[in-house]
């Protein structure tokens, strides 16, 4: 049995994540704001930089880039996932789920985070309940008309 496993990204993967964001909405739905769509793929890896953070590539061994995911750290003992995506032939085969759970748990390991949130746009139902299969509960911290804050404490 082949296992999934998260690595860091190299540019190859970048250039494949570059593939995957088709417009400006779609951009701003994954990267936020601070990535202006259209955008450099080369500089990806500069332009996603997360401080107190780290990217990950989802794949396994040495095959092709399944998702793609970012871990930060919010504050003290609260990781934050962002910029999760998932290769669009790999959508509905429960990747999204492996991606986040390994990224639960580097995330908790690296951070000593006892607590991971992530936003979820309200109108996408499918990570929606995803997020909540994986134990996160909605919260009314930073919730707006378009997007929820989710929250998944860690048991110790």
């Amino acid at each position: 049995m082949t296992v999934l496993m998260l690595r860091p990204p190299v540019a190859a993967d970048y250039a494949a994540v570059a593939t995957w964001i088709p417009d400006a909405a779609a951009c701003l739905r994954w990267a936020g704001p601070k990535l202006a769509y259209p955008f450099d793929a080369g500089a990806l890896p500069q332009l996603l930089a997360v401080e107190h953070g780290a990217s990950y590539a989802l794949c396994y061994a040495h095959d092709a880039l399944l998702g793609f995911g970012q871990y930060r750290l919010r504050q003290p003992g609260t990781a934050h996932l962002c910029r999760i995506i998932g290769a669009p032939e790999a959508r509905g085969q429960g990747k999204g789920k492996a991606l986040c759970r390994l990224l639960i748990d580097e995330a908790s390991r690296a951070t000593a985070a006892d607590a991971v949130t992530l936003r979820v746009y309200r109108d996408n139902r499918a990570a929606y309940a995803l997020y909540l299969e994986l134990g996160f509960v909605p919260t009314d911290e930073e919730a707006d008309a378009e997007a929820l804050m989710m929250k998944l404490t860690l048991k110790a």
